[in-house]
């Protein structure tokens, strides 16, 4: 696997972070909305996307290039 493959991949895993972090954005917003929730569903939907929050961090500073000032 050469570097431009990896950057590929990181691209990609990237938008799929993205993606799904804006659908839990979506569900979480849906969920509170309707007024009928399980707080329990509500805790581990917000946790779920702190985690791809951090994920999406991680993956955007791996596809920037390290600049020795």
């Amino acid at each position: 696997m050469t570097v431009v493959d990896d950057q590929e991949a990181l691209r990609q895993r990237l938008a799929e972070l993205k993606t799904e972090h804006r659908d839990l954005d979506i569900a979480i917003d849906a969920l509170i909305n309707s007024g009928n929730y399980n707080t329990l569903q509500l805790q581990r939907l917000k946790k779920r996307k702190l985690i791809l929050k951090d994920q999406i961090f991680i993956t955007e500073n791996a596809l920037t290039p390290d600049i020795i000032a």
